[in-house]
């Protein structure tokens, strides 16, 4: 018995309209428990609650009230797909909800309301093994960043690493930003990583991929090698610039000692023929000398000779 009063007095949700333009009112309307308070909320594209009321439902169950007036579209109340949220005081467990759209115009072509929710992921292409690297994602909403707990609002998410194994990443993210949020990973394997993310607003889902190659060093440490590599070939090429000059000098020093002993030799080959001829003239000069000589010393002798006959006879 008490099941069927229960049922019979679950809480319905209604408005008054789907669609909404600037200037229009916002009735809610429904049925819920006899005198029991039932609080109203209305909830922005991106999750925050823009409005928030109180009403009890009368003595039949009973209550409708003009929740806002819709302004004029701005960043606070922007178009989209807003939520319409009845929860009961004592039993929240037992609350409803209707989507609701604020567009430019009311007299749109009657469709379902659907929420565009998307989920945008960041991360680098080529990472290295054992260094950490940072996956950003961001989720929107009609256009609008999403707030939320990570491990709620991107609590499927995860990696497919290269070996065929998953790895869950839903405690893993962070709050950056409201919208945003960042994981730090960490790969051990070489290989393609994929990270997929599935964000859950408001009953709606989206995903989001994106793929990082993981090498055994990073393309910046590559750099950087090929940095120091071509700094070690400019200063060999340098050097070897200096020790061109230093050749080509030594080169020419030795052309120029070349010419000198070229020049010696000459100087020492035209000394010898000097020599040579001084020599000649020395013996051509003796030959002179004997010839003058020889004569001088033989009459000598004739005198000498003379003298020693003279000196006999006088004795």
């Amino acid at each position: 018995m008490g099941g069927s009063l229960n049922q019979a007095f679950a809480l319905e949700l209604y408005t008054d309209s789907q669609v909404y333009s600037e200037g229009q009112p916002l009735l809610v309307y429904g049925t819920a428990q006899p005198n029991e308070s039932i609080i109203i909320r209305l909830s922005a594209p991106d999750g925050t609650i823009k409005q928030f009321n109180q009403i009890t439902a009368d003595n039949d169950g009973n209550f409708n009230q003009i929740l806002i007036r819709w302004p004029n579209a701005t960043t606070n109340y922007p178009y989209g797909t807003y939520s319409v949220e009845a929860i009961p005081a004592k039993t929240q467990e037992l609350s409803q909800t209707v989507d609701i759209a604020f567009e430019s115009s009311s007299t749109l072509v009657r469709i379902p309301i659907q929420r565009t929710v998307v989920v945008s992921v960041y991360a680098p292409q080529t990472a290295a093994v054992n260094q950490t690297f940072r996956v950003f994602v961001q989720v929107t909403s009609d256009g609008l960043l999403v707030a939320g707990d990570p491990s709620k609002l991107l609590a499927t998410s995860h990696v497919h690493l290269p070996d065929g194994s998953v790895v869950d990443l839903t405690n893993s993210f962070t709050t950056l930003h409201q919208g945003l949020y960042y994981t730090d990973f960490t790969p051990t394997q070489e290989g393609t990583y994929v990270f997929h993310i599935i964000a859950l607003s408001q009953g709606t889902e989206s995903n989001g991929s994106v793929a990082t190659l993981v090498l055994k060093q990073s393309i910046e440490g590559i750099s950087d090698q090929i940095i120091r590599l071509n700094s070690v070939l400019n200063t060999t090429s340098d050097e070897l610039d200096k020790m061109k000059a230093e050749v080509q000098s030594f080169g020419y020093v030795l052309n120029s000692s070349q010419s000198s002993i070229l020049q010696a030799n000459a100087n020492m080959n035209t000394s010898v023929t000097s020599m040579s001829e001084s020599v000649q003239n020395i013996e051509a000069a003796s030959g002179q000398f004997n010839s003058l000589f020889l004569p001088v010393v033989a009459l000598i002798a004739v005198i000498i000779a003379l003298q020693i006959t003279i000196l006999a006879r006088r004795r």
